[in-house]
């Protein structure tokens, strides 16, 4: 485990309750623009959430209701600082290709733009307020949304749709984004944070081993063929079936009790 840095409580604020953490964003004088600091943050955060039995979601969300994130902070890129945004094992903000294997639940107010947008994309699930808009504007400014972005949004709309938000530049506002499924929920902008928090508890109440192993597969769906799917599949099933929580599953719904999950 490395050394947590001095930004975990600064430049990004953790905690965890009831086995949900949270995430926030929080530099408000750059609207939580990533610098060094901040993915530096996020990577250890990935790695302890990772770490962490009690921790089964987790929420990234930001301290302002006007932006997201502005995605990567260009005032570092111009001092020759651009490495410093990125992580070995995460990418972009430590975060966008960290190998996590917990449901991250997005929630969005405000602008979600270049690479504040890739973030959202990068997590599995997205609860946005009804003024929230998503875009990845980098052809505007002769650059390139490398964050993922231009890939993951044509995995989550139309593919037609997606196109045209990469090539104009333009974003799209949190309605249609969400007629178009790319949002999970789509609340006002002060009920943001309890319906990512209702949604983290619907997760957090199953077996925690079973949601990961779930998802290991799910994320796959466009990634392989059906007979590669079909083994990760069954591999994936023999360790949830072999587990304790297994067991412990069907003996609580007989004896009429809230299962207690181990995780194992």
């Amino acid at each position: 485990m490395s050394d947590k840095p001095a930004s975990v409580g600064e430049e990004v604020l953790y905690e965890v309750k009831d086995h949900v953490a949270v995430v926030t964003l929080n530099r408000p004088d750059k609207r939580n623009a990533v610098n060094g600091a901040v993915a530096s943050a996020l990577g250890w955060i990935c790695e302890e959430t990772e770490r962490d039995n009690d921790v089964r979601v987790v929420i990234l969300t930001s301290s302002l209701e006007s932006t997201f994130c502005a995605g990567a902070d260009l005032s570092e890129i111009s001092k020759g600082n651009a490495q410093s945004l990125s992580t070995k094992e995460g990418g972009f903000a430590g975060f966008v290709r960290y190998p996590r294997s917990k449901p991250w639940i997005a929630a969005v107010r405000g602008n979600a733009l270049a690479g504040g947008c890739e973030l959202p994309l990068a997590c599995d699930m997205i609860v946005a307020a009804d003024n929230s808009r998503f875009g990845l504007p980098e052809v505007k400014r002769g650059i390139y949304a490398g964050a993922g972005g231009v890939f993951r949004l044509p995995r989550s709309l139309p593919r037609n749709v997606a196109l045209e938000i990469v090539a104009t530049g333009d974003p799209l506002p949190a309605d249609r984004m969400y007629q178009l499924g790319l949002i999970n929920r789509m609340v006002p902008s002060g009920e943001v944070m309890g319906e990512a928090h209702a949604l983290a508890s619907q997760i957090s109440v199953n077996a925690p081993l079973a949601v990961r192993k779930s998802l290991e597969v799910a994320r796959q769906a466009y990634d392989g063929t059906e007979e590669e799917l079909w083994k990760t599949s069954g591999e994936a099933a023999a360790v949830v079936f072999s587990s304790e929580d297994a067991k412990e599953g069907p003996r609580a719904f007989l004896e009429k009790r809230a299962p207690v999950w181990q995780g194992k």
